[in-house]
């Protein structure tokens, strides 16, 4: 029974010493990463992919807009028959889901060549 009080309370002592360590040490971690974030050539760095990611965003909507304004143009034009109609609003959809893929490739590729600038120094 000794033994096992003992176990107990060696395990709460290492517990308490340990857990106040551990939490200076994370603190020292903590502010020297703040420090880092602070450097200017860091949050020269942020400004850079907040532009970026700002520009992919914005490029997606309006190719989603347009498409959607061209499939409603081409399903409401006057046609012969609803099939017709029909018809052209699948062959709208279709130049529109190419066109939205274009531009969601297009704003990969720019957020891709930012982040190759930022790592190069540019």
């Amino acid at each position: 029974m000794r033994g096992k009080v003992g176990l107990v309370i060696g395990l709460g002592v290492g517990y308490v010493l340990g857990t106040r360590a551990g939490r200076e040490r994370y603190e020292q971690i903590k502010q020297q990463a703040d420090k880092v974030w602070e450097l200017p050539a860091v949050q020269k760095q942020v400004d850079k992919a907040k532009a970026a990611g700002k520009s992919a965003l914005m490029a997606l909507p309006t190719a989603l807009w347009s498409s959607a304004v061209k499939v409603t143009k081409a399903a409401a034009a006057p046609a012969d028959t609803p099939g017709e109609r029909l018809d052209a609003a699948v062959k709208a959809g279709r130049k529109a889901a190419d066109d939205i893929a274009e531009a969601a490739e297009k704003s990969a590729d720019d957020v891709k060549k930012r982040v190759s600038d930022a790592a190069d120094g540019k």
